[in-house]
């Protein structure tokens, strides 16, 4: 049994009424231990299919100290690798995304690889004796297209991205993702706090009436909240009473009719989160990625981007920037708010808090870490260094 299954759990704590304890939020061998028994099974977004069109295009993903490039091969096939030279270890492409030509050539010593991720060239070949360079490709990484979005993990063990969705899927289906276009380009923002923290504010809908003043104007008290086994949804319906706030009214206001949608989803905004870190917000008039990326225990990257379909209409084009207005106040809010609870978090005052009926996705998200991670049962740490014992 791994070292991270074997601690011994007191039976009174870590019950349902209760969250994961604070100790975890900001400690380095529970981070170690989340990498291995959370992060290497888990799926992450690398891109859109609709990113990378062309044979050579590629996008990289910057993951728990490994560089992932998803690249479109010659035969329009997309792969993903290890972004690692089988020579000296170096980087084989630079940046977050670009087109490679017909081959992917390591900076370092110029070998290089076809975009099926075949070892195609070695200078000075012949000084390398009993080479077989069949067998030196680029390291492939497992990948999966669910609507559209380009999918990799380090290691098996979950469900596919379909069935992790379930229902979910069928929800989404009908927004035609696979024929999103990218609308900017993939920001990242630095967050310090850890990324359950972030996780935890995405699926929290209890303080959206207290801290989102512009989300209540636009929807009231009116956000419903489910887990399923792997999925969060949360989602509201835009109210008919106008806001008091001019980029909110002018967003109820021009959100013009989107055809293809089933009339109760062209005023309804749907968010949902992908167990551990992967979330959509789905919007009529748009589609975000947004994902929480460990970086440190204290420290989070926030990557993201907005995906449209083609829409010419003017008030499309101004809803869509309406949107970004509203949305960008609130992750202002938000950011204000997990700074304060990571700051709580460290204090020797907090153990575990209680958790009501109605925080459902809470309680899921705490179920999985606590039989992931049994010491998350813990109200204070173990002695250090248990979380960098072998697995």
């Amino acid at each position: 049994m791994s070292a991270i299954r074997s601690a011994e759990i007191r039976p009174e704590l870590g019950g349902e009424g209760v969250g994961l304890p604070g100790w975890i939020y900001h400690d380095p061998d529970f981070f170690e231990a989340e990498k291995r028994a959370v992060f290497r099974q888990a799926w992450q977004i690398v891109c859109h299919l609709s990113d990378i069109p062309e044979a050579g295009d590629f996008h990289t993903l910057e993951f728990l100290g490994e560089s992932i490039v998803v690249v479109r091969g010659d035969d329009q096939k997309v792969r993903a690798f290890h972004n690692v030279c089988r020579h000296r270890a170096s980087r084989v492409v630079d940046g977050p995304a670009g087109n490679c030509g017909l081959r992917m050539t390591c900076p370092y010593h110029a070998w290089s690889y076809d975009l099926r991720g075949r070892l195609a060239g070695v200078p000075h070949r012949a000084a390398f004796p009993d080479f077989d360079q069949a067998t030196h490709g680029l390291v492939p990484v497992e990948l999966e297209v669910c609507l559209g979005f380009v999918f990799i993990r380090l290691e098996g063990g979950l469900p596919s991205v379909r069935e992790m969705l379930g229902s979910y899927y069928d929800e989404m289906e009908p927004y035609r993702m696979e024929e999103l276009q990218p609308l900017g380009r993939v920001t990242l923002r630095e967050r310090d706090v850890n990324w359950k923290n972030v996780s935890d504010n995405y699926s929290d809908s209890l303080h959206i009436t207290v801290a989102h003043p512009g989300l209540t104007r636009l929807f009231g008290a009116g956000y419903d909240l489910e887990a399923s086994e792997w999925c969060d949804k949360m989602w509201g319906a835009l109210r008919d009473t106008p806001s008091d706030n001019w980029s909110e009214r002018r967003y109820q206001a021009l959100l013009p009719v989107v055809e293809h949608l089933p009339p109760e989803r062209r005023r309804l905004w749907t968010y949902f989160k992908l167990w551990p870190n992967c979330a959509f917000d789905i919007y009529p008039d748009q589609i975000d990625f947004m994902q929480f990326l460990p970086v440190s225990p204290t420290k989070t990257m926030l990557r993201e981007i907005a995906y449209v379909l083609p829409d010419d209409r003017r008030e499309m084009r101004a809803t869509r920037y309406l949107n970004w207005r509203v949305n960008r106040q609130v992750n202002i809010e938000d950011k204000a708010l997990i700074e304060r609870v990571q700051a709580g978090m460290a204090s020797s005052s907090y153990g575990m808090g209680p958790l009501s009926v109605n925080e459902v996705a809470l309680k899921s998200f705490t179920r999985r870490m606590r039989d992931l991670i049994p010491q998350s049962r813990e109200a204070a740490a173990p002695a250090p260094g248990w979380g960098k014992l072998p697995t």
